[in-house]
């Protein structure tokens, strides 16, 4: 089975970009990664674009709304990620599916007073959830189970010996 995962963000221009890229990447074969923001701004950071293009991603970026994968004609996604606090406090749409929900917030890169360092903490920190992401059995879970675990996922420390 694929799992189809949303990663949703409000600009659609870093966070949500750089786990799309990663979860396509790390996670090929078993997930189709996706990417939105309810206001998106209509571009991609360049450190994120720079980050994602040095993972060997190789498709288009291009910052896009949520109102693209809402319709009632697109696939359901099994997981709708936020990677924002301010996506995550919007009302969104109503996903086809019923897909779990959770909320994987990242401080926004751009804010940082070291850019670069904002940007790689940023990726850092999204790589360790996909991982951990990756690394749980969601073929033996059910909804209930899967959304635990995605939610205790964002409260874990970072450190490599982690299991969810």
């Amino acid at each position: 089975m694929t799992y189809r995962v949303l990663f949703l963000c409000t600009g659609n221009s870093a966070r949500s970009q750089m786990a799309e890229a990663l979860l396509n990447v790390l996670g090929k074969g078993r997930f189709d990664a996706y990417s939105a923001g309810s206001q998106p701004s209509g571009s991609v950071q360049s450190l994120a674009a720079r980050l994602i293009a040095e993972l060997g991603y190789t498709t288009p970026l291009r910052s896009k709304s949520w109102d693209e994968f809402a319709a009632s004609d697109t696939p359901p996604f099994d997981f709708v990620i936020t990677v924002c606090d301010k996506a995550a406090g919007e009302a969104c749409p109503v996903w086809p599916g019923q897909p779990v929900l959770a909320h994987w917030g990242v401080p926004d890169p751009a804010t940082s007073p070291d850019e670069l360092s904002g940007f790689m903490d940023a990726w850092v920190t999204l790589r360790r959830r996909i991982e951990l992401l990756l690394a749980l059995p969601l073929y033996a879970m059910d909804a209930m189970a899967r959304e635990q675990k995605l939610h205790a996922i964002a409260s874990l420390p970072l450190t490599t010996d982690t299991t969810p």
